[in-house]
């Protein structure tokens, strides 16, 4: 399976910096992917970037994580779930490598 180039570095310098004993917390980013809130007991707004395969979840106490390398399907599919927090934790959680996203301010 091919990676996005931006999906590459991500995963790269996720990598470096794992190695270098640095924190997830250290290898956050600011996100510019639109989220669209939904209706689920665990999880507030997700959103999806075609161009960088990556799926981002914001749960309802204000987490938010970006999903590397994820299929358009399993982003389609999770928005159709009946149950989103289920579909989440069968499909997404321990299942796809995932850096934190620090909340946009302003």
């Amino acid at each position: 399976m091919r990676r996005s180039p931006c999906a590459l570095i991500a995963s790269l310098l996720l990598f470096a910096s794992t190695a270098a004993g640095n924190p997830p917390e250290a290898m956050a980013l600011i996100s510019h992917i639109k989220r669209h809130v939904v209706s689920s007991t665990a999880l507030a707004a997700i959103g999806y970037s075609k161009r960088l395969r990556a799926l981002e979840i914001e749960f309802k106490n204000g987490a938010i994580y970006r999903y590397l390398n994820v299929a358009p399907a399993v982003y389609h599919d999770l928005m159709l779930a009946p149950s989103k927090a289920r579909f989440y934790d069968q499909n997404i959680r321990r299942k796809y490598r995932s850096v934190h996203v620090k909340r946009r301010f302003g």
